[in-house]
């Protein structure tokens, strides 16, 4: 998961003509943490991650396209093993929509492509 995560990046960075110092700089952050991003000793923050998208362009799906991946098979699995809503449960016809919903976009090829 880093390592594809770390490559992207890198090619990403590259593409751009900026050198790490210079998305450090962007991102407000040092050049060595740009570096643990490529290295894949590291993973950026929700803000960082944001920052990132808006300098390269790039969605944060597509930049963690193979997290979403492992993401989608997890719940697909705990969907089909997830227990019954307690009787007499006020909120069970929402968290049964919710459920078909999820279903639904789990199985949708289309839902955050990689």
């Amino acid at each position: 998961m880093h390592s594809s995560f770390a490559h992207d990046l890198k090619t990403a960075r590259r593409r751009s003509g900026l050198s790490q110092a210079d998305c450090g700089h962007l991102l407000g952050i040092p050049k060595r943490r740009i570096s643990a991003f490529e290295t894949g000793k590291d993973l950026p923050s929700v803000s960082e991650i944001c920052s990132l998208s808006l300098v390269f362009g790039r969605s944060f799906e597509s930049l963690f396209s193979l997290v979403f991946l492992e993401a989608r098979a997890d719940l697909r699995n705990r969907l089909a093993t997830l227990p019954r809503a307690a009787r007499g449960w006020l909120g069970r016809l929402n968290r049964q929509h919710t459920l078909n919903v999820l279903a639904e976009r789990l199985e949708d090829s289309r839902a955050f492509r990689v």
